[in-house]
């Protein structure tokens, strides 16, 4: 009231102006919720349902916002993927290692289908881009068969919508299965500075070191990664690594 902003629902016009905020913490909301950041429970189904309710009814609102599809269509892969996640005790599976027959398909094409009325209206941005390449990764039949050029590819399209340091991190990740560990150590090596307080950035070093045979330099970016993390699934993957 102080501020002088009426309590109304904003006109379509002023609509367009503040879409991006809205699904920014909507965002946000589903990433506490698909990884919590701390807390006895590694994930928050209840989270991640909430917010994918949210933007499932704000795509309905504003069906002609490629953005808002975006952000539906890539909660929908990131929840496909729900049941293959953790494993019985509760503990992380990655991607590579999950068992692809238990992702709920019909949750896959349904979000595809979203991707593809959101590239019919002509306005490319930074989550239908993130949603195409978590599509990727989603049909693919095997972690053998992901299509990595192009997810290399749709990350460099994605930093030009979103020049972030974590963006530049993920297409290092996928630059490891295209051109190999050593050129994606270097990108990562870059980044380091600004990322310092990143757990996945020393996770992700200490994977590219181990492939390079360089065990013990591994070794401290992973002790350094389960410094920077609360969440206790990655913990005990963390863990597990550091015992191996």
């Amino acid at each position: 009231m102080e501020a002088g902003i009426p309590y109304r629902v904003p006109s379509r016009e002023e609509l367009a102006g503040r879409l991006e905020e809205v699904l920014g913490v909507l965002y946000l909301l589903f990433n506490e919720g698909y990884l919590a950041s701390g807390g006895p429970a590694p994930d928050r189904r209840d989270l991640t349902t909430d917010a994918e309710w949210l933007a499932g009814l704000l795509a309905r609102l504003l069906p002609e916002e490629p953005e808002a599809l975006g952000l539906l269509a890539l909660m929908r892969l990131h929840r496909a993927r729900a049941g293959a996640r953790f494993d019985a005790a509760g503990r992380l599976v990655l991607l590579r290692d999950q068992d692809r027959s238990a992702w709920d398909k019909d949750a896959i094409s349904a979000a595809g289908r979203l991707i593809e009325r959101a590239a019919t209206l002509g306005r490319p941005g930074r989550y239908q881009i993130q949603a195409a390449i978590a599509a990727l990764h989603s049909e693919a039949s095997s972690w053998e068969a992901t299509d990595w050029e192009q997810i290399v590819a749709l990350y460099s399209l994605l930093l030009a919508h979103q020049p972030s340091p974590v963006v530049r991190l993920n297409r290092a990740i996928a630059l490891r299965h295209l051109a190999g560990p050593a050129a994606a150590l270097l990108e990562v090596e870059l980044l380091a500075p600004g990322l310092d307080s990143y757990h996945l950035l020393h996770a992700t070093r200490a994977e590219l070191l181990r492939d390079l045979g360089r065990t013990a330099e591994a070794r401290s970016a992973d002790e350094s990664a389960l410094r920077l993390t609360q969440n206790p699934a990655e913990r005990e993957l963390l863990r597990q690594r550091l015992m191996d």
